[in-house]
C-alpha cells in the first residue's frame, strides 16, 4: 500500500485534471478478476467491478477521490510572472514562497508576494491573500513566460515524498491518494464478495465526480474512504482537535455535507471492537467529502466515511501515520464483508 500512496503522491492532478493518476491506476496489472465492465466515465472517474468468492446479498461501492488542490494559471503579466486562483480550499498562508509545478511541461515556479517590510499599513493584509500572490517562473517578459506556460494550465505543489520520525510520511495529495492506495491493496487480492471501486474526480471543487458515479453503479451501500484534519498539534486544546494520530481510522458522525446513519457510525464501533482495529470519532462538525453527494444520489445510499487522520492538510506538507492507515485498511475491509451480506 506504501508504494502505491508514493506513487500516487508524487503525480499531480489537481481537479478535473486527474488523467495521470487514473493512467497509473489503469496500467497496474491484475487490478480485476473475472471483471464484466470497468472504465471511465464521461467527467473522468474510473470504475472498476471486481468478482468476489461469493455474489453479496448488497451491492457495495467504494469511493477514494484522485483529484488533489492546488491552483490555475488566469494571467500571464507584462513582466512574466504568472497570477493564479486555487482549485480547492487552498490557504494563501500555505502557498506563500512554495515551489510549484506548472503546466504539462511542469515548470518550475515560486509562489512570490511583495515583501512584508514594504507593505504599508493598508496593505497589510492584502498582502496575505491570495490575490496578491504570484508565480515565479523566472521569465523575464510576457513573450518568454508564454513560450513556457499557457492560461489556463494547472499549478501544483512541489513536494517529495519523506518518511520520518515515528511511523509518519510526509507528502502532497495524502488527501485523498491515500484511499485510492486502500482500494488498489484491495484490488490486488481476493475478495469475499463482488465489489465496485470508485475513483473519483472533482471531490475539491464540490464533489462532482460522486453522482455520476452512483447514478452508473446504484450501490445499496457505499464506503468513502478520505483524510480528515487531525489537530493535534501545539496549540489547540482537546475539544478543536478533531482527530488524533495513532489512534486510528475516523469515523464521522456529521460534517457540512452529510448527518450519517447512526446505524452505520455505532456499527463501525462494534466491528473495530470485535476485531481489535484502532478507531476513533471525528469530534468536530466542519469540511465535507463525497459522501454529501453519494448518500443523497439515486434512490438514497446508506454511507459512512472512514477517513485517515492528516496534520496540515491541503498543503504540500500533508503528514500521516502509517498506524492509522493500516486501521483504516482494516476497517474498510471489515465494512465491506458487513454491508455486503447485511
Amino acid at each position: 500500500m506504501l508504494t502505491y500512496l508514493k506513487d500516487l503522491c508524487l503525480l499531480d492532478g489537481i481537479s478535473g485534471r486527474e488523467n495521470s493518476v487514473a493512467g497509473y491506476i489503469g496500467k497496474i496489472d491484475n487490478l480485476a478478476v473475472d471483471t464484466d465492465w470497468e472504465g471511465i466515465d464521461p467527467i473522468g472517474n474510473l470504475i472498476i467491478f471486481k468478482k468476489g468468492k461469493k455474489t453479496p446479498k448488497n451491492k457495495v461501492m467504494l469511493s477514494a477521490h484522485m483529484d488533489e488542490v492546488g491552483f490555475i494559471v488566469t494571467y500571464i503579466c507584462d513582466n512574466g510572472y504568472l497570477k493564479f486562483t486555487n482549485v480547492g480550499g487552498v490557504d494563501s498562508k500555505v502557498a506563500c514562497g512554495r515551489a510549484v509545478s506548472v503546466g504539462d511541461n511542469a515548470v518550475t515556479g515560486i509562489i512570490g508576494q511583495k515583501a512584508m517590510h514594504l507593505c504599508s499599513d493598508d496593505e497589510g493584509s492584502t498582502c496575505k491573500e491570495l490575490s496578491s500572490l504570484y508565480i515565479d517562473i523566472g521569465a523575464d517578459s510576457k513573450e518568454e513566460a508564454e513560450k513556457l506556460v499557457s492560461i489556463g494550465d494547472s499549478v501544483h505543489f512541489k513536494s517529495d515524498y519523506v518518511e520520518f520520525g515515528n511511523n509518519k510520511i510526509k507528502a502532497k495529495a495524502i488527501d485523498d491518494r491515500f484511499g485510492c492506495a486502500i482500494m488498489l491493496k484491495m484490488l490486488q487480492q481476493e475478495l469475499e464478495y463482488d465489489t465496485y471501486f470508485a475513483f473519483l474526480v472533482q471531490e475539491e471543487v464540490g464533489c462532482r465526480g460522486a453522482g455520476p458515479a452512483v447514478w452508473r453503479v446504484r450501490p445499496d451501500y457505499a464506503i468513502v474512504l478520505e483524510a480528515t484534519t487531525a489537530s493535534d498539534i501545539a496549540f489547540v486544546d482537546d475539544e478543536n482537535t478533531v482527530c488524533r494520530q495513532g489512534e486510528g481510522a475516523v469515523v464521522s458522525f456529521m460534517d457540512r455535507s452529510t448527518v450519517y446513519d447512526m446505524e452505520l457510525f455505532k456499527g463501525a464501533f462494534e466491528i473495530a471492537k470485535e476485531r481489535e482495529i484502532k478507531i476513533q470519532p471525528k469530534t468536530t462538525v466542519a469540511g465535507g467529502n463525497d459522501a454529501g453527494t453519494i448518500h443523497k444520489s439515486c434512490e438514497g445510499v446508506r454511507t459512512i466515511a472512514v477517513s485517515l487522520p492528516c496534520r496540515y492538510i491541503h498543503s504540500g506538507t500533508c503528514v500521516a501515520d502509517k498506524r492509522d492507515m493500516n486501521a483504516c485498511y482494516e476497517l474498510a475491509k471489515a465494512l465491506l464483508e458487513e454491508y455486503a451480506n447485511a
